[in-house]
C-alpha cells in the first residue's frame, strides 16, 4: 500500500469538485507527534513507542509493538508514524483477508531490502486477533530476528487473542477513547484544515456538540459523521459561502436525533431524578424511557449504574434482597464491559428494580439510628459485650456475664446489646408488609420479644 496513504494535497477541495477525494478521517491523519490527540501516556518522552515512531537507535534497536484499544483510537495512525521513521518501508495487511502465504511474502522481501538497501520494514497487521495461533507462528521469525518491526492491532484483549510468543517478543500499548475535548478539537481542527473540510464550512456550535456525543471517544467516526453532515449541508445549499452546517445536517446524516441533555446542567439533574422515581414508582417503561435517555445522550453509564444500585438499597432493601445483587453485579459488568453491551446490562438491573416489591425500611431505619447518634444519645457499651483482648480487662468487668448465642436454644436468647440510655426507647427498623420483607417482620418480632426478654 502507498505510503503516503494518510497525505493529501494542500490545494484538495474539500467539495469534491475537484475529484474523488480519500476519506476526511484519512486525509487528517496525524503527520506527525504534535498532532496526535488523545494518547499522551503512551506517547511520554522514552515510552517505547515514542522511541519507536522517532526512530531511536541504540544497541537495543527496534521493538515490536501490539496496539490494543477501541475502534478510532489511532492504530493506524500510530502505525503510519512508525513506518515514517528513518524511511522505512511501509506494509499493511488486514487479518480479514490475509494469510500465512502474505507473511511470507513480506518477510522474504524485507530481507532483500535489508541486505541490499539497509531498509527496515514495517509490517502493519490490523486486526491481528483473528488470526490463528498456526498464523500467528509465521510472525515469530520476522519478529525474533527483526527481520520487519512488526506493529499489530487489535481490539481484544491480547492476553486472550495472541500467542505467548508474539506478546513476550513485543510491547503491548494500550490506548484510551479520546475524550470529549480531543474529540472537539479535532473536528474544529478538520473542518478548518487545507486537508479538511478547508474553511469553506462553518459549523454550528449545536451541531459541533452533537458531533462529539455521538462519537463515543471514537476520533475516526467523529469525522466520518462530520463529513456526511458538509455533504448534506451542501445538498441543501450549495450557494452559500461558506455553508453552514446545523443541528439538523448532523441529524440527518447520522440518522440519529440530537437528545437534549447536558450532562453537567439541569437536564442532567432532571432525567436522572425522574429515572430514580420510575424506578421507585415501579414503571419499567418510563425507567427504560430514561435510561436510553441518559445513553444516548453519551452519560457515564457508570453513573447510571451508581443510581442503580443506590435505588436497590433505599427503594427495595430487604422486600426482595436480589435486586441489590442484581445492582451491583451490572455496577461491576459494565465497568468490564463498556458501551454499548453495557445497555443491556443496566436494562436487566433496572427492570428488576422496577418490577420488586418496594420497601424504605432499612433507608428509615438507618437514618434514625444516625439521627440519635448526631443528637448524643450514645451511652456506654454495656460492660458483658465490651472486648477483653487487652490487658487488665478483666478488671473493669469487660466479658463477664456475657451469653454466647450459639450456645442458647433456637440461636438466640435474652441479652443487653443496646447502651442503657436507648433500651427502652431504640426502635428503628419497621419491615413493610411487602415481598421477602413480610416473612422478616415476623421474625424480627419474634426475635425482638426474646432479646428484649433479659433481666437489667
Amino acid at each position: 500500500m502507498s505510503d503516503d496513504l494518510f497525505a493529501a494535497s494542500a490545494d484538495a477541495d474539500p467539495r469534491g469538485q475537484g475529484g474523488l477525494l480519500p476519506p476526511l478521517a484519512v486525509r487528517m491523519r496525524p503527520r506527525n507527534l504534535d498532532e496526535v490527540r488523545g494518547q499522551q501516556a503512551v506517547l511520554r518522552v522514552g515510552s517505547p513507542l515514542r522511541r519507536l515512531i522517532e526512530g531511536a537507535g541504540g544497541a537495543a534497536g527496534p521493538v515490536s509493538a501490539i496496539l490494543w484499544g477501541p475502534p478510532g483510537t489511532g492504530k493506524t495512525t500510530l502505525a503510519h508514524l512508525v513506518a515514517g521513521a528513518t524511511d522505512r518501508r511501509f506494509v499493511e495487511l488486514s487479518a480479514i483477508n490475509a494469510g500465512v502465504k502474505d507473511v511470507r511474502a513480506v518477510l522474504d522481501q524485507a530481507v532483500r531490502d535489508k541486505s541490499l538497501y539497509g531498509r527496515d520494514t514495517v509490517l502493519f497487521l490490523d486486526e491481528i486477533h483473528r488470526f490463528s495461533k498456526a498464523q500467528q507462528d509465521a510472525l515469530l521469525p520476522g519478529v525474533e530476528n527483526r527481520t520487519i518491526i512488526l506493529v499489530a492491532a487489535t481490539t481484544e484483549n491480547p492476553s486472550f487473542s495472541i500467542i505467548a510468543p508474539l506478546l513476550s517478543r513485543s510491547v503491548t500499548v494500550t490506548l484510551k477513547s479520546l475524550d470529549d475535548s480531543d474529540i472537539r478539537q479535532l473536528i474544529t481542527d478538520s473542518v478548518a484544515d487545507e486537508r479538511g473540510l478547508a474553511a469553506e464550512f462553518v459549523l454550528d456550535d449545536e451541531a459541533l456538540d452533537h458531533l462529539v456525543r455521538m462519537a463515543g471517544g471514537d476520533g475516526r467516526r467523529s469525522l466520518t459523521s462530520l463529513e456526511a453532515a458538509a455533504g448534506v449541508a451542501l445538498d441543501r445549499d450549495d450557494t452559500a459561502t461558506p455553508t453552514h452546517i446545523t443541528l439538523a445536517d448532523v441529524e440527518q446524516a447520522v440518522a440519529t436525533a440530537a437528545v437534549r441533555y447536558d450532562k453537567t446542567g439541569d437536564q442532567h439533574y432532571d432525567v436522572a431524578s425522574a429515572f430514580i422515581k420510575s424506578m421507585r414508582g415501579s414503571d419499567v417503561d418510563a425507567a427504560l424511557h430514561y435510561l436510553a435517555r441518559m445513553l444516548e445522550a453519551g452519560e457515564d453509564p457508570r453513573f447510571i449504574a451508581r443510581r442503580v444500585v443506590i435505588s436497590a438499597s433505599e427503594e427495595i432493601g430487604m422486600a426482595d434482597p436480589t435486586a441489590l445483587q442484581t445492582a451491583v453485579a451490572a455496577l461491576h459488568a459494565v465497568a468490564q464491559i463498556g458501551m454499548p453491551e453495557a445497555r443491556l446490562v443496566l436494562a436487566q438491573a433496572v427492570v428488576h428494580n422496577c418490577l420488586a416489591p418496594k420497601s424504605n425500611a432499612t433507608y428509615a431505619a438507618i437514618n434514625a439510628a444516625i439521627s440519635d447518634v448526631r443528637a448524643g444519645r450514645i451511652g456506654q457499651v454495656p460492660a458483658h459485650l465490651r472486648g477483653t483482648g487487652y490487658a487488665r480487662a478483666a478488671e473493669y468487668g469487660s466479658g463477664e456475664g456475657y451469653r454466647y448465642t450459639h450456645d442458647e436454644p433456637n440461636g438466640v436468647g435474652p441479652q443487653q446489646f443496646l447502651p442503657d440510655d436507648l433500651i427502652s426507647e431504640a426502635d428503628y427498623y419497621h419491615p413493610s408488609d411487602r415481598g421477602w420483607e413480610a416473612t422478616l417482620g415476623q421474625r424480627w418480632a419474634t426475635l425482638r420479644s426474646t432479646i428484649r426478654n433479659h433481666t437489667l
